[in-house]
Formats: structure tokens, C-alpha cells, sequence
């Protein structure tokens, strides 16, 4: 469904491994009130090793989720951790939802098919970071984010059409 871009060693943009940067999410986790338990710890963990959006279904079916929890607590925690603005939701509303993780300071935007519903990380360099300077320098806000998806056919349902 999404294109792998890294593997599960790879180093998160700050040098960080998968490990750390999972450990460091769980302490602002309880920071903001959730409770430490092992299925926390498996999702968060298990996001932060994708390095791409997952389903409710991969987290599910991932061998890292050792804490044994059901599909409806592991459903509990993401949208927990979604208020929270750990995680972002993408995808079509009447497909499967993917969950990305949201990182300070590193933001990545998608591709989306409203056919197949295939999700792809788009790999050019973000056309709104600029635009961004221009409104926090215009209007006075302050640590702008924003988060971009596209809609459209992919490469194989257009051949289909």
C-alpha cells in the first residue's frame, strides 16, 4: 500500500533511534495525562519504527504488539493519542484510516487515490514552508504547522479509467 522509504534502524531526523525517540514520547505522554501501559508503549513504539502511516489492522497484526491488547484498546489509545496531537489521521473517511506520527519540526505530506486508497509520502520539498514564513510574518502567529494532503488518481487506477 505505502511506499518504504526507511528501514526499522533508521535514525529519525534528530539522530534518535526508534527506541529513544519511543521512550521520549511515552514521558510526554504521561506529562499529558495518559496512563503508561504496555499497549501504549507497543503503539507508540510500533509508530515511531513504521516511518510511514499504519492502519488500525498493521498495528494490530504487528509482532511488536507484545501487550496482547485488543483491537478495541488499541483503537482507544490512537484516538488518544490523536486529542493529544501525538498522531494525525489520513485517509478516506470511508476507507481504512492510516496513523502517522507527528514530529516537532519534521513534518511529512501525502499523496492520496480516491479510488484504490493507496497513501504515498510526497518526496519533494514542501511547496508551503515558504508561504508559512510569509503568514507567521504577516499575521504575528507563532510556531505554524500545517499538514497537507493531495487527492487524485494513482499512476494504476488512472491506467484503469
Amino acid at each position: 500500500m505505502l511506499h518504504h522509504h526507511h528501514s526499522a534502524t533508521c535514525r529519525h531526523h534528530d539522530g534518535e533511534s526508534a527506541q529513544q525517540l519511543s521512550v521520549t514520547l511515552l514521558e510526554r505522554a504521561k506529562e499529558a495525562g495518559l496512563r503508561r501501559t504496555k499497549a501504549l508503549e507497543n503503539i507508540l513504539f510500533i509508530l515511531v519504527s513504521a516511518h510511514q502511516p499504519l492502519s488500525l489492522a498493521d498495528i494490530f497484526e504487528s509482532p511488536d504488539l507484545t501487550s496482547g491488547a485488543d483491537k478495541a484498546t488499541v483503537y482507544r489509545v490512537l484516538i488518544k493519542l490523536e486529542e493529544l496531537g501525538f498522531i494525525r489521521r489520513l485517509g478516506l473517511h470511508d476507507r481504512s484510516t492510516y496513523y502517522t506520527l507527528i514530529q516537532p519540526g519534521h513534518h511529512d505530506d501525502y499523496l492520496i487515490c480516491t479510488q484504490c486508497g493507496r497513501i504515498q509520502r510526497l518526496d519533494l520539498s514542501c511547496p508551503v514552508e515558504a508561504l508559512e514564513k510569509q503568514i507567521e510574518k504577516q499575521s504575528g502567529f507563532r510556531e505554524l504547522y500545517h499538514e497537507l494532503e493531495f487527492y487524485g488518481l494513482c499512476p494504476k487506477c488512472g491506467r484503469e479509467r
